[in-house]
């Protein structure tokens, strides 16, 4: 059976989207990235809203850039090799291999996909994951936290959802970006 891990790029105060600008620094770092790709390297599913996959569809060709560094070349070999559902109400078709498009997000469906899986499967993009998290559906939260305080945007975690979570790992980088991984009670 397959864990639903959720994680992203959050600002200080707890915005992976920030309402203006970016989510600051200390994401961009080439150990950040490396780190991450290590990390999520055998997921072998990701859960998209439509935004977030328009976002990350830039995988499909990263590794054809001219001087692409090893380690995205790598990160897009992966993300590649997984396969990719898009929850999209107006999204027509999809640019890029091993992937497909729901039109609603079914809670049910989604932990049949997990049971049935082998790999672990990550939700991405706050908005989607909340409806997974009201659902009780994700096993893993994955904070990268960045040194900026951003002021406004779409939060991390949902309003109205407790949750008690359980401390697993962490790690602090040169950047000043802090990696945090909690794991559902």
């Amino acid at each position: 059976m397959g864990r639903l891990v959720y994680g992203m790029v959050t600002s200080l105060d707890g915005y992976a989207v920030a309402a203006d600008g970016d989510l600051g620094r200390g994401a961009e770092d080439e150990e950040v990235h490396t780190y991450i790709g290590d990390l999520f390297r055998d997921l072998g599913t990701y859960l998209y809203g439509r935004r977030m996959y328009e976002t990350m569809v830039f995988w499909e060709t990263a590794h054809a850039e001219p001087g692409a560094p090893p380690h995205i070349v790598q990160y897009a070999r992966d993300w590649q090799a997984a396969q990719k559902v898009v929850y999209s109400t107006t999204l027509e078709d999809v640019s890029s291999a091993r992937t497909r498009i729901e039109r609603t997000f079914d809670p049910e469906a989604v932990r049949r996909l997990k049971a049935a899986s082998d790999a672990d499967l990550s939700v991405d993009g706050p908005t989607l994951a909340a409806q997974a998290i009201a659902a009780g559906l994700v096993d893993d939260y994955h904070l990268f936290t960045t040194t900026s305080v951003v002021g406004a945007g779409t939060r991390f975690f949902p309003d109205g959802v407790r949750l008690d979570l359980e401390l697993v790992g962490e790690k602090a980088f040169a950047s000043g970006l802090v990696h945090a991984h909690y794991r559902a009670r």
